[in-house]
């Protein structure tokens, strides 16, 4: 997409609710889908000379529906079957008005996103879909984030349209006993993609800016539509607790810096008041979920003025509630380390201990950094090197490798005096 920024920013937040008022009209998402994204292309190029349309989502919704009647046609046409062709050919009376009057813009969105986190679909073609159709991303755009091809990226994405398709599913919002579940899948996707661009898991970068931003944007969607959901509210909470640090993750070189060595005065001041305004007032409804109880701990941290200021046993008894509610290996690792944290490295190291033979971490640096970092702080430097050195040889993303090497040279044993 291309454009004046502002034009840019105004297309991203149409294209959701003109893609959803598509669907709900005519069916066809996946052709609905191609028709937005030409409609898109053509207010990029024309707003900037032309001048921005009074109602810019009525323009998009009519350009939109006239180019998908158009591959429509020519679809059906192909398959000889122009006798059904009146049955997907409006009056061209009809699409300007019913554009211009109010839609449920903001259920058109939330549908599309029940949709393209279908729980038929695998988490990828979730996460890819949902960029694509809700999020406004170029297949090139999420193609690059993801470190694969373009054509890696379309034929993906073109699976998981093929696959909503065949599956039937009506254009409209789950009915109340699948909602609960469709939503856990809904704000999952937007867990992920916020996990992959805060903190890379693979690839030259730490971390890919624009998809954590892209995460926090849909988050604060889903918020606004669903102001009511505590978990709703503790997942936008926690995402903007965690990247208020993000100007403090790196050096000038790239490098990484781990929190308890951060310069917590470049952390992003607003978002930590907003992230903790939120977690505080969906706690308070008293129905703590896994998002709000990850939020409440992300709080802990960036109130906390030092890094030896933090309120480890509280943080630990959140951590405790957490394993309740999910046996999530990355929680466990987390606990131990807070453990560690409030009750010594040895406490930790023994919940360590229990989790060797989890083969959900089968291959995975991070026990094996928690391992070395634990083993650093009981003064047992030999095992930490060569736990580092493990580490920085089990770690896909570059920097993460660089700092575990890095931290393995500092134990390195100096020349004998």
């Amino acid at each position: 997409m291309t454009g004046e920024p502002e034009t840019e920013d105004l297309l991203r937040e149409l294209a959701p609710q003109v893609l959803g008022a598509l669907v709900r009209r005519y069916g066809h998402f996946a052709t609905a889908e191609d028709a937005v994204q030409e409609a898109l292309l053509a207010a990029a190029l024309q707003w900037p000379d032309e001048g921005m349309p009074d109602n810019p989502r009525a323009w998009l919704i009519t350009v939109a529906s006239r180019r998908l009647t158009d591959l429509l046609r020519s679809e059906q046409a192909r398959r000889r079957r122009e006798d059904t062709l009146a049955s997907w050919t409006l009056p061209e009376e009809w699409l300007s008005p019913a554009a211009d009057q109010p839609a449920p813009a903001s259920d058109d969105t939330l549908v599309l996103l029940f949709m393209c986190c279908h729980p038929s679909l695998a988490p990828a073609s979730q996460i890819a879909l949902t960029l694509r159709a809700v999020g406004g991303l170029t297949t090139q755009e999420i193609a690059r984030a993801f470190m694969v091809s373009e054509g890696t990226m379309t034929r993906r994405i073109t699976r998981a349209k093929d696959q909503v398709k065949r599956s039937g599913v009506p254009f409209r919002l789950p009915r109340a006993g699948e909602r609960a579940v469709r939503l856990g899948a809904v704000l999952h996707v937007l867990y992920l993609i916020f996990n992959e661009g805060y903190s890379s898991s693979s690839g030259p970068h730490l971390q890919r800016a624009e998809l954590a931003a892209e995460a926090i944007r849909l988050a604060r969607v889903v918020h606004r539509l669903l102001p009511g959901d505590a978990e709703v509210a503790g997942l936008l909470a926690l995402m903007l607790l965690t990247d208020a640090r993000r100007p403090a993750r790196t050096g000038p070189d790239g490098a990484l810096i781990p929190m308890a060595e951060q310069d917590r005065g470049l952390w992003d001041a607003a978002a930590v008041e907003e992230g903790i305004a939120l977690v505080t007032a969906a706690l308070s409804r008293r129905t703590p979920g896994p998002y709000q109880l990850q939020a409440a701990i992300a709080a802990l941290h960036d109130e906390a003025r030092t890094a030896e200021g933090t309120d480890w046993p509280q943080i630990v008894a959140l951590y405790e509630r957490l394993l309740e509610l999910s046996a999530n290996p990355m929680v466990a690792l987390n606990h131990a380390v807070a453990v560690a944290m409030a009750r010594g490295p040895q406490a930790g190291l023994d919940l360590l201990e229990r989790l060797q033979h989890d083969d959900r971490l089968a291959g995975d640096h991070r026990p094996c950094a928690v391992r070395a970092h634990l083993l650093e702080m009981s003064g047992d430097h030999a095992a930490a090197r060569e736990a580092y050195e493990e580490a920085a040889g089990r770690a896909m993303s570059r920097p993460q490798e660089r700092y575990l090497r890095a931290r393995a040279a500092r134990l390195k044993p100096g020349p004998p005096a």
